[in-house]
């Protein structure tokens, strides 16, 4: 059951084996804890491959800006195991369910891209028009042009530009920070984050937003033939204000891994540090692993 008692200690276990049988399935992150955009964690997709071996299903959830197919690639092209999961949704999926929606009342379908090239697919076989952000009607934000380089700082005048012509601003990942590599890097939710701050309307596709979750129900659901319900499902993420938020908005367990976005490489994670960074959270989890293991 939910950690929900803001003293109790979160625990730290070395394996999720013990906890696997309380759980028909598992809602879990991709970035952070199958892999960190440069390379897999061997042991996190061995632990989803085995808890699939005891009947489990493993739906993937990721505030990937990339529709399905596009994710698919970039973590099989890593290493990640067929047999490690069972389906996929992304914030890219749920970003076009998003556009469609405003194109049925849309008065034009002008367009501006805030993101780099690569995002491009998130549009593919839509009706759109893309233009310059003084002639568009809607903004959709993938991402920073160059997140190696660039912080939401040097969009100022892209946030001002946007207040002033009242345009609502889609937001393709939620994410305000991600680990790459050994870096950290910027997303699009801090763009997102930087345009509300300054007022400015922002419709967000991913976790810890309810409809992504919607719909990765509905895909446990065809899995196993019926309904899951909440209290056998576990998200397992990294994300604070994203994964373990959202496992909170869908009222289901989550069990924390964290990446270097939260936790303080330096230091070793034990229990006063997840303490301390639960401290002000309404929703710790369950327990947390220094990374996912059987």
């Amino acid at each position: 059951m939910a950690n929900t008692a803001k003293n109790t200690p979160i625990p730290l276990i070395p394996s999720i084996a013990p906890l696997s049988g309380n759980y028909d399935a598992w809602l879990c992150d991709i970035w952070g804890v199958l892999h960190n955009g440069v390379r897999i964690f061997e042991d996190a997709c061995d632990a989803a491959v085995k808890f699939r071996r005891h009947g489990g299903v493993v739906v993937l959830i990721t505030n990937s800006p990339r529709p399905k197919p596009g994710v698919i690639e970039q973590y099989t092209a890593l290493g990640v195991p067929d047999n490690a999961w069972d389906d996929v949704i992304t914030s890219g999926d749920v970003t076009r369910i998003l556009i469609r929606e405003w194109l049925k009342t849309a008065a034009s379908k002008k367009v501006y891209h805030l993101g780099p090239e690569r995002d491009r697919p998130v549009f593919d076989g839509l009706d759109l028009e893309f233009t310059d952000m003084d002639k568009a009607d809607i903004v959709v934000n993938t991402g920073l042009f160059d997140d190696t380089t660039e912080t939401p700082d040097d969009y100022h005048d892209h946030y001002r530009l946007f207040k002033s012509r009242r345009l609502k601003m889609i937001c393709a990942n939620p994410d305000i920070k991600a680990e790459r590599g050994n870096d950290v890097i910027y997303c699009a939710g801090g763009l997102a984050e930087a345009y509300s701050a300054l007022g400015g309307e922002v419709v967000y596709a991913g976790k810890p937003h309810l409809p992504i979750y919607d719909i990765a129900f509905e895909m446990m659901k065809n899995v196993r033939g019926e309904d899951i319900a909440r209290n056998r499902i576990l998200a397992i993420g990294d994300g604070i204000n994203t994964d373990m938020l959202g496992a909170a908005n869908a009222d289901i367990d989550s069990l924390f891994v964290p990446s270097g976005v939260h936790v303080d490489r330096s230091r070793p994670l034990d229990g006063k540090h997840l303490a301390e960074i639960f401290e002000n959270s309404p929703h710790p989890p369950i327990a947390a692993q220094t990374g996912l293991k059987w």
